[in-house]
C-alpha cells in the first residue's frame, strides 16, 4: 500500500550455483526491494515517512495520524499506525547510526568535543546515556544501562574512542562523580570542563533556600488582597481601575518565580512589594488614599517591617554568587589561568565577608567546598576552542524529547515507549529538529542490522511487559514462574 494506491511486485531470489564458492546457495535479493517496502511489510516507504514526520514534526497523536491517512485514502487500523511509527523511528536511528557518515563529517572537523549525560525517563528505570558532538550536533552513542557504574560509563567512552577517526579534544558533563570517574578512566589526557550551570546551582543552593524560605514567610505576611481586590470590583471609572492595578501589581509579584542559582525571587518579591509600597506612600502623601488601598498599603508595611531583617544578608550573599558568576562568564576572553586567579579573588572575598552575614555563613562554607571539589575542571574551557561551559545544549535537547512526548500523548510523566525505546525514539526526536528525511533516506541495504535493532527493542518490551504483569496480578505472576522452576528441576 503506498499513497499511489496498491502495488503488487515481483521479487526475484537469486543463489550462487557453484559449489566451490564461499558465497554458495546464499540468496541475492534486488537493491531496489528496500526502497518500497520492510521486510514482511505492509505499506510503502512513503506512509512511514509520512507518520514519522506528523509524529515528530508536528507532533500529531496516534489518532490524529490514522485521521490523517485515512483522509488520504490509505486504509490502516489506528494499531498499524503504531506498528509503522516504531519501524520509522528504527529506520532513522539505523541512518544515524551510519558509521561511513559519521566518520566523513567528523574528519571535516578534525576534532570532536563530546557532551555526556543521562537521562531517565521513569524514577526507577534505565537510564539512557548520550554521548554527543558538541560541534556537529551529532549523537556518537546512546545507549540504556541498568546501572551507571565507573565502569558502565567508561565503557561507552571507550567505544565512542575507538569509533571516531579524529582526536577527542575535550568533554564536557554536568560533575556527577561516576562520569568524572569514567573520563579519568578512559581519556586521562583529555580536558574535562565541568557544567558552571550545575556547579553554582549547586554550590549555591543553600543561599537559594534561604531567599526560597524568606520568600514563603513574606508571602505570609502578604495575605489578604483578594478581599480589598473584591471590595473595588463594582467600579467603573477611571481611579476604581487604577487601584484594581495596584492589587494586581501586587499578585503579580507574589505569583512570579525564580530558578536557581542566580534568580533570587525573595529579592525580587521584596523589591517589587518595596516599590507598590513606596507608590502608594507617594499618592498617600500627595492626596489621600481610598480606604482599601490604604488598607492594602498597611498590609505591605506591616509584612515589609516583620522580614526586615533577614534581606540585607541575601543581598550581600548573591551578590557575592553573581560576582562569581560573572567572572566565570569571562566577557573579557581572558586565559583560563587569568580567569582562575580573578575567580580565587572572589572565593577570598567570600571568605572576608562570610562573617558579616550571619546564619548564611555555613553557606559560604558550603560553596568553598563545592568549588574545591569542581576546581580542577572549571576552567578547560577558556583554553579548549569552542568546549562549552555549560552542558546545556544536551539539557534542552532532552527536554525538546520530553515535551514532544507531552504534546503528542498529552501526559506529563514519561511513558513506557520512551523507556522501553529511548535509544531510537530519543534519536529520531532530536535527528528531527535539525532535518527531513524522506523515504530515499530511509532506504537500508544492511537487514541484518535492523533484525539486531528490534531484538533488542522486543528484549525491553519484553521486560517491560513483564513489569506490567506483575503489577497486575502478582500472585498469579509469583505462580508461573514457580511451576516453570518446578517443572526445570525435576528429574528427565
Amino acid at each position: 500500500m503506498t499513497f499511489r494506491g496498491l502495488v503488487r511486485l515481483t521479487l526475484v531470489v537469486r543463489r550462487c550455483r557453484n559449489q566451490a564458492c564461499d558465497l554458495y546457495h546464499l540468496p541475492y535479493r534486488a537493491e531496489e526491494e528496500g526502497a518500497w517496502a520492510l521486510p514482511h511489510g505492509e505499506f510503502g516507504l512513503d506512509i512511514i515517512t509520512v507518520v514519522g514526520q506528523l509524529r515528530y514534526g508536528e507532533h500529531r497523536s496516534i489518532p490524529e495520524i490514522h485521521q490523517r491517512l485515512v483522509q488520504q485514502g490509505v486504509r490502516i487500523g489506528q494499531r498499524t499506525v503504531t506498528d509503522l511509527l516504531e519501524r520509522y523511528e528504527e529506520l532513522v536511528a539505523l541512518h544515524l547510526a551510519d558509521e561511513e557518515r559519521i566518520k566523513t563529517r567528523l574528519k571535516q572537523q578534525g576534532q570532536v568535543l563530546l557532551a555526556i549525560d543521562g537521562m531517565q525517563p521513569d524514577v526507577g528505570h534505565e537510564v539512557l546515556w548520550i554521548i554527543r558532538d558538541c560541534l556537529s550536533g551529532e549523537v556518537l552513542l546512546a545507549r540504556t544501562l541498568l546501572s551507571s557504574t565507573r565502569g558502565d560509563l567508561a565503557t561507552l567512552l571507550d567505544e565512542v574512542k575507538e569509533a571516531v577517526p579524529v582526536p577527542i579534544s575535550g568533554v564536557i558533563s554536568d560533575g556527577q562523580q561516576t562520569i568524572r570517574q569514567a573520563v579519568q578512566r578512559s581519556l586521562p589526557e583529555v580536558p574535562h570542563q565541568l557544567c558552571h550551570y550545575h556547579y553554582l546551582d549547586e554550590a549555591a543552593d543553600p543561599i537559594f533556600e534561604a531567599d526560597r524560605h524568606a520568600k514563603t514567610e513574606l508571602k505570609k505576611l502578604v495575605r489578604g488582597v483578594r478581599p480589598i481586590e473584591r471590595s473595588l470590583e463594582n467600579g467603573e471609572e477611571e481611579q476604581a481601575d487604577a487601584m484594581r492595578s495596584y492589587c494586581l501589581a501586587v499578585r503579580s509579584a507574589l505569583t512570579d518565580d525564580g530558578r536557581p542559582p542566580l534568580c533570587a525571587s525573595g529579592l525580587k518579591l521584596h523589591d517589587r512589594l518595596t516599590q507598590i509600597s513606596d507608590s502608594l506612600a507617594r499618592v498617600r502623601q500627595k492626596g489621600g488614599l481610598h480606604p482599601a488601598l490604604d488598607e492594602l498599603h498597611r498590609l505591605l508595611t506591616r509584612a515589609l517591617k516583620k522580614t526586615e531583617a533577614v534581606w540585607p544578608a541575601l543581598e550581600q550573599a548573591y551578590a557575592l554568587v553573581h560576582q562569581a558568576a560573572h567572572v566565570l562568564t569571562n566577557h573579557e576572553n581572558e586565559s583560563g589561568q587569568a580567569v582562575r586567579e580573578r575567580y580565587t579573588k572572589v572565593l577570598d572575598t567570600m571568605r572576608e565577608q562570610q562573617a558579616s552575614l550571619g546564619t548564611l555563613g555555613e553557606a559560604i562554607d558550603t560553596f568553598v567546598k563545592v568549588t574545591e571539589s569542581y576546581w580542577p575542571g572549571l576552567f578547560h574551557c577558556y583554553d579548549v576552542a569552542d568546549l562549552p561551559r555549560t552542558n546545556n545544549e544536551l539539557e534542552h535537547c532532552f527536554g525538546s524529547v520530553r515535551y514532544g512526548e507531552r504534546r503528542a500523548s498529552g501526559r506529563r510523566g514519561a511513558i513506557a515507549a520512551l523507556v522501553v525505546r529511548g535509544p531510537v525514539r530519543v534519536l529520531t526526536a532530536l535527528a528531527l529538529r535539525r532535518q527531513c528525511f524522506l523515504p530515499r533516506a530511509l532506504v537500508f541495504s544492511d537487514p541484518e542490522a535492523w533484525y539486531s535493532m528490534r531484538e533488542q527493542l522486543t528484549f525491553r518490551h519484553e521486560a517491560r511487559r513483564k513489569q506490567l504483569r506483575f503489577r497486575k496480578n502478582p500472585a498469579a505472576y509469583l505462580a508461573a514462574l514457580e511451576e516453570i522452576l518446578l517443572k526445570t528441576g525435576l528429574p528427565s
